[in-house]
């Protein structure tokens, strides 16, 4: 029976799931673009969420092939309970934190700093949930070593993961937030609201790592790895805010 040259492409096709970070959303989408060009055969699906859920997930038989964390220590743990190849693991990027507010709060991050959280129209703060994100723990510690935490407390509006922290902020919810400058410079968010860099000295370094799970099909996976470490990729991931690892 003849096959056509449509289902003869399907049958070639192999499917590649990515468990991303949340912060990654705006970067990982551009570079997913450019990886499906590049790489016509590789049917890839994305999905963004705290890491720290992705690794409860992974760890229940969650079936992805490629995890992104924010914390590459969740990743180094998949490796040592037999679920990821350890020859696999790998630094894409080192994450920041800003304050957010959009465009038209009357609170200006650049002039208070920290202090801007403190600001009379403040009444909630966004943060991602230090339980399970990265970017959360990061936020926690900020406000902890900036002096500010005790104070600040009762405000924090805790979202799953730093993507929805920053939706908060955008739709109203929060008045400010601490989320990832990847989000902040998202085209998304350029233009609708402006933000203040956190000191990187005010809260633990965010490594970033990916890793490919043990069920994962070695072609592909091994492919997008190639690619997020390549030159062109990481250019793309210095334009969202991320620092490159040494």
């Amino acid at each position: 029976m003849a096959v056509c040259a449509g289902s003869a492409r399907a049958a070639d096709t192999q499917k590649l799931a990515i468990a991303a970070a949340a912060d990654l959303r705006f970067a990982l989408d551009e570079l997913v673009l450019q990886f499906r060009a590049a790489h016509p055969a590789v049917d890839l699906a994305v999905t963004y969420g705290s890491s720290g859920n992705f690794f409860a997930q992974i760890q229940n038989g969650a079936p992805f092939d490629v995890f992104l964390s924010a914390d590459v220590d969740y990743p180094r743990r998949l490796i040592a309970a037999g679920l990821a190849s350890k020859d696999s693991l790998f630094l894409y990027g080192v994450g920041r934190i800003v304050v957010w507010v959009p465009a038209g709060s009357a609170v200006d991050p650049a002039a208070l700093g920290i202090h801007a959280l403190e600001a009379a129209p403040v009444r909630h703060i966004a943060i991602a949930n230090p339980q399970h994100a990265p970017y959360g723990r990061a936020a926690e510690a900020a406000l902890r070593s900036l002096g500010v935490y005790d104070r600040l407390a009762p405000k924090l509006v805790l979202g799953e993961n730093i993507a929805q922290a920053f939706e908060f902020v955008q739709s109203g919810a929060a008045e400010v937030g601490i989320v990832a400058l990847s989000l902040a410079l998202a085209s998304a968010a350029r233009g609708h609201g402006r933000y203040w860099e956190v000191p990187q000295e005010a809260y633990p370094k965010i490594e970033q790592g990916g890793v490919i799970l043990s069920r994962a099909p070695a072609g592909p996976a091994a492919q997008f790895r190639a690619f997020l470490l390549s030159a062109d990729a990481r250019r793309i991931l210095q334009q969202y805010g991320f620092s490159m690892p040494q």
